[in-house]
């Protein structure tokens, strides 16, 4: 198997990856625990269904993971487009995994309070606690997106000169990712952003990939291939 096929693969394996966990995680299992306005409620749940908690934390440590392994093999891939221009796409996504990690340590002590909540009294001290975890989980999430929007247009951007995938698909996945900039500021500044800025940009990480996984990438030059090529 060529070294062009393995990196068509795993690329197209890493777009899945992290759109798959961070779509189970964050928008499946933490929405069926958390009641909004209630934190007590919200504590009630994890404690009673702390596999579910338990696999939002797994989830966000598998989408970390996979957002830094799909940022490395997009730097290798694009880096012949504009190398700095590239890195600091990469070092984007690194941001990004760091703020990610921040869920990770709330999550966790979330987890840990909310069954202390449940066998030594509903303390308001421990919802107050609670809160505030919540709360730094809910930011770690809006300040970890803005790293990701412009580190993802960058990617695309070179994606699309690149022609390592149809330019449609590369078009796709910037024009959609301008939505969610869009929303992810307003998050951060306090309004409520529409669910229809992020509809467009959901389907896309998941065509890429699979589409990356069937067709490949149209062409993928490594320094050396040449000279190997005349041995």
């Amino acid at each position: 198997m060529s070294r062009i096929s393995n990196t068509s693969r795993l690329l197209g394996a890493a777009f899945l990856l992290q759109a798959t966990t961070s779509l189970i995680s964050a928008l499946i299992l933490a929405a069926a625990l958390i009641v909004p306005g209630d934190i007590s409620a919200t504590m009630l749940k994890i404690a009673d269904r702390p596999w579910m908690m338990q696999g939002v934390i797994l989830g966000e440590m598998v989408t970390i993971s996979g957002v830094i392994l799909l940022a490395a093999i997009l730097f290798t891939v694009l880096r012949q487009q504009h190398e700095i221009i590239a890195l600091t796409a990469l070092g984007l996504y690194v941001l990004e995994g760091a703020i990610g990690a921040i869920r990770l340590v709330a999550g966790s002590s979330l987890l840990r309070l909310s069954h202390d909540f449940v066998r030594e009294g509903r303390s308001l001290y421990s919802q107050k606690l609670a809160s505030m975890l919540l709360e730094s989980m809910d930011s770690a999430y809006k300040l970890m997106m803005l790293p990701f929007c412009v580190g993802a247009i960058i990617f695309y951007c070179l994606l699309y000169r690149s022609r390592l995938v149809p330019a449609a698909l590369s078009l796709w996945g910037l024009m959609a990712v301008f939505p969610v900039l869009l929303g992810t500021v307003l998050a951060i500044l306090g309004f409520q952003p529409s669910l229809f800025l992020y509809l467009p940009y959901i389907p896309f990480e998941f065509v890429i990939g699979i589409w990356i996984l069937i067709k490949g990438l149209k062409e993928v030059r490594f320094p050396g291939d040449i000279a190997t090529s005349h041995a």
